[in-house]
Protein backbone atom coordinates (compact mmCIF):
# COMPACT_ATOMS: atom_id res chain seq x y z
CA UNK A 1 0.00 0.00 0.00
CA UNK A 2 1.38 3.44 -0.70
CA UNK A 3 1.49 6.05 2.27
CA UNK A 4 1.64 9.22 2.19
CA UNK A 5 2.06 11.90 5.45
CA UNK A 6 1.58 15.64 5.82
CA UNK A 7 2.96 16.93 8.73
CA UNK A 8 2.52 20.65 10.42
CA UNK A 9 2.69 21.76 13.86
CA UNK A 10 -0.37 21.34 16.00
CA UNK A 11 -1.94 18.82 13.27
CA UNK A 12 -5.39 20.79 13.58
CA UNK A 13 -5.20 23.06 10.10
CA UNK A 14 -3.24 22.46 7.61
CA UNK A 15 -1.96 18.96 7.78
CA UNK A 16 -4.93 17.11 8.35
CA UNK A 17 -7.40 19.13 5.61
CA UNK A 18 -3.90 18.67 3.01
CA UNK A 19 -4.40 14.28 4.25
CA UNK A 20 -8.30 14.90 3.92
CA UNK A 21 -8.09 16.48 0.51
CA UNK A 22 -5.50 14.37 -0.64
CA UNK A 23 -6.59 11.19 0.04
CA UNK A 24 -10.23 12.30 -1.61
CA UNK A 25 -8.38 12.45 -4.80
CA UNK A 26 -6.64 9.05 -4.27
CA UNK A 27 -9.45 7.22 -2.64
CA UNK A 28 -9.81 5.06 -6.16
CA UNK A 29 -6.41 3.86 -5.91
CA UNK A 30 -6.18 2.76 -2.50
CA UNK A 31 -3.49 5.41 -1.11
CA UNK A 32 -3.23 5.71 2.52
CA UNK A 33 -2.81 9.46 3.53
CA UNK A 34 -2.41 9.79 7.23
CA UNK A 35 -0.99 13.24 8.92
CA UNK A 36 1.14 13.80 12.14
CA UNK A 37 2.55 17.54 14.19
CA UNK A 38 5.78 18.19 14.72
CA UNK A 39 4.37 19.71 18.44
CA UNK A 40 0.99 18.10 18.43
CA UNK A 41 -1.25 17.27 21.65
CA UNK A 42 -2.28 13.49 20.95
CA UNK A 43 -5.65 13.54 20.53
CA UNK A 44 -7.00 17.47 19.94
CA UNK A 45 -9.58 17.53 17.46
CA UNK A 46 -9.52 20.06 13.94
CA UNK A 47 -10.14 23.70 14.57
CA UNK A 48 -13.85 24.53 13.51
CA UNK A 49 -11.85 26.36 10.69
CA UNK A 50 -10.54 23.66 8.95
CA UNK A 51 -13.42 21.19 9.33
CA UNK A 52 -15.93 24.38 7.73
CA UNK A 53 -12.84 24.81 4.80
CA UNK A 54 -12.98 20.54 4.84
CA UNK A 55 -16.93 20.68 4.62
CA UNK A 56 -16.81 23.10 1.51
CA UNK A 57 -14.34 20.92 -0.25
CA UNK A 58 -16.85 18.08 -0.20
CA UNK A 59 -15.17 16.39 2.44
CA UNK A 60 -17.29 14.44 4.93
CA UNK A 61 -18.08 16.29 8.07
CA UNK A 62 -17.82 13.20 10.27
CA UNK A 63 -14.40 12.29 8.43
CA UNK A 64 -13.04 15.95 10.23
CA UNK A 65 -15.19 15.23 13.70
CA UNK A 66 -13.39 12.37 13.85
CA UNK A 67 -9.51 13.37 13.48
CA UNK A 68 -7.45 13.10 16.45
CA UNK A 69 -4.17 14.94 16.28
CA UNK A 70 -0.69 13.20 16.56
CA UNK A 71 2.57 13.66 17.93
CA UNK A 72 5.22 13.11 15.00
CA UNK A 73 7.33 10.32 15.56
CA UNK A 74 10.08 8.38 13.61
CA UNK A 75 7.22 5.66 13.02
CA UNK A 76 4.98 7.63 11.40
CA UNK A 77 7.76 8.87 8.73
CA UNK A 78 9.18 5.21 8.71
CA UNK A 79 6.14 4.19 6.83
CA UNK A 80 5.69 6.88 4.40
CA UNK A 81 6.91 6.64 0.42
CA UNK A 82 5.98 10.50 0.69
CA UNK A 83 6.16 12.77 2.86
CA UNK A 84 4.52 16.39 2.74
CA UNK A 85 4.92 19.01 4.75
CA UNK A 86 3.57 22.28 5.29
CA UNK A 87 6.85 24.94 5.72
CA UNK A 88 10.73 24.06 5.60
CA UNK A 89 10.85 24.09 9.36
CA UNK A 90 8.48 21.12 8.94
CA UNK A 91 10.38 19.09 6.40
CA UNK A 92 14.01 20.09 8.49
CA UNK A 93 12.72 18.18 11.59
CA UNK A 94 11.05 15.35 9.54
CA UNK A 95 14.81 14.60 8.06
CA UNK A 96 16.50 15.23 11.19
CA UNK A 97 14.15 12.22 12.33
CA UNK A 98 14.71 10.09 9.41
CA UNK A 99 18.10 11.54 7.39
CA UNK A 100 17.10 8.89 4.65
CA UNK A 101 13.97 10.63 3.78
CA UNK A 102 15.55 13.69 2.47
CA UNK A 103 14.64 13.13 -0.96
CA UNK A 104 11.22 11.93 -0.31
CA UNK A 105 10.20 14.83 1.83
CA UNK A 106 9.05 18.29 0.24
CA UNK A 107 6.88 21.05 1.26
CA UNK A 108 3.63 20.89 -0.23
CA UNK A 109 4.41 24.05 -1.90
CA UNK A 110 8.07 22.96 -2.73
CA UNK A 111 6.38 19.53 -4.53
CA UNK A 112 4.16 21.92 -6.76
CA UNK A 113 7.17 24.07 -8.01
CA UNK A 114 9.52 21.07 -8.92
CA UNK A 115 7.39 18.66 -10.77
CA UNK A 116 5.95 21.84 -12.86
CA UNK A 117 9.05 21.49 -14.36
CA UNK A 118 8.86 17.63 -15.06
CA UNK A 119 6.72 16.07 -17.36
CA UNK A 120 4.23 13.43 -17.46
CA UNK A 121 6.71 11.37 -20.33
CA UNK A 122 9.43 11.95 -17.42
CA UNK A 123 7.31 10.33 -14.74
CA UNK A 124 5.86 7.20 -17.02
CA UNK A 125 9.87 6.58 -18.24
CA UNK A 126 10.88 6.76 -14.51
CA UNK A 127 8.06 4.84 -13.00
CA UNK A 128 8.49 2.09 -16.05
CA UNK A 129 12.44 2.17 -14.74
CA UNK A 130 11.51 1.31 -10.98
CA UNK A 131 8.78 -1.22 -11.67
CA UNK A 132 10.65 -4.91 -10.60
CA UNK A 133 8.68 -6.96 -12.52
CA UNK A 134 7.48 -8.72 -9.66
CA UNK A 135 4.24 -9.13 -10.74
CA UNK A 136 2.44 -7.08 -8.32
CA UNK A 137 1.99 -4.21 -9.86
CA UNK A 138 -1.42 -3.09 -8.76
CA UNK A 139 -1.56 0.20 -6.44
CA UNK A 140 -1.07 -1.73 -3.18
CA UNK A 141 1.93 -4.06 -4.29
CA UNK A 142 5.72 -3.18 -3.39
CA UNK A 143 5.88 -2.73 -7.53
CA UNK A 144 3.89 0.31 -7.06
CA UNK A 145 6.11 1.69 -4.41
CA UNK A 146 9.34 0.82 -6.34
CA UNK A 147 7.55 3.02 -9.87
CA UNK A 148 6.08 5.74 -7.23
CA UNK A 149 9.29 5.94 -5.56
CA UNK A 150 11.44 6.43 -9.11
CA UNK A 151 8.65 9.11 -10.70
CA UNK A 152 9.37 10.67 -7.03
CA UNK A 153 13.18 10.66 -7.64
CA UNK A 154 12.98 12.81 -10.69
CA UNK A 155 11.25 15.37 -9.42
CA UNK A 156 13.44 15.35 -6.55
CA UNK A 157 16.51 15.59 -8.88
CA UNK A 158 15.40 19.09 -9.76
CA UNK A 159 16.37 20.12 -6.52
CA UNK A 160 19.33 23.04 -7.40
CA UNK A 161 18.07 23.11 -11.25
CA UNK A 162 14.91 24.84 -10.56
CA UNK A 163 15.08 28.29 -9.68
CA UNK A 164 14.45 29.13 -6.36
CA UNK A 165 11.22 30.82 -5.23
CA UNK A 166 11.76 34.41 -5.18
CA UNK A 167 11.32 34.34 -1.20
CA UNK A 168 12.25 31.14 0.83
CA UNK A 169 8.59 31.65 2.55
CA UNK A 170 7.47 30.94 -0.56
CA UNK A 171 7.85 27.40 -0.42
CA UNK A 172 5.86 27.37 3.27
CA UNK A 173 2.25 27.19 3.79
CA UNK A 174 0.93 29.73 5.73
CA UNK A 175 -0.27 29.03 9.40
CA UNK A 176 -3.53 30.11 9.91
CA UNK A 177 -4.10 28.88 13.79
CA UNK A 178 -6.01 31.88 15.64
CA UNK A 179 -5.82 33.74 12.45
CA UNK A 180 -9.23 35.14 10.63
CA UNK A 181 -11.02 32.24 8.01
CA UNK A 182 -9.67 34.16 4.94
CA UNK A 183 -6.11 33.09 6.58
CA UNK A 184 -7.43 29.85 6.79
CA UNK A 185 -8.66 29.75 3.01
CA UNK A 186 -5.17 31.26 1.87
CA UNK A 187 -3.66 28.44 3.43
CA UNK A 188 -5.84 26.07 1.73
CA UNK A 189 -4.95 27.90 -1.53
CA UNK A 190 -1.38 27.54 -1.16
CA UNK A 191 -0.94 23.83 -0.29
CA UNK A 192 -3.54 23.34 -3.51
CA UNK A 193 -0.99 23.10 -6.38
CA UNK A 194 0.93 20.69 -4.40
CA UNK A 195 -1.61 18.44 -3.16
CA UNK A 196 -2.45 18.53 -7.38
CA UNK A 197 1.27 17.21 -7.96
CA UNK A 198 1.19 14.26 -5.11
CA UNK A 199 -2.19 13.18 -7.01
CA UNK A 200 -0.39 13.52 -10.70
CA UNK A 201 2.42 12.05 -9.69
CA UNK A 202 0.85 8.93 -7.98
CA UNK A 203 -1.49 8.62 -10.50
CA UNK A 204 1.14 8.42 -13.75
CA UNK A 205 3.01 6.32 -11.60
CA UNK A 206 0.45 3.63 -10.37
CA UNK A 207 -0.66 3.46 -13.88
Amino acid sequence: MLDILTVCTGNICRSPLAAELLATRLADLGVTVSSAGTRARDGAPMTPEAQELAAARGIPASLSAEHAARYLTLAHIAGADLVLAMTRDHRREVVELDPSRVRTAFTVRELARLAADVSDEELRAAAGSGSSGSGSSGPGGADARERFAAALAVVAGRRGLVLPPASPEDDDVIDPYGRSMATYERSADEMAAGLAAAERIARIALS
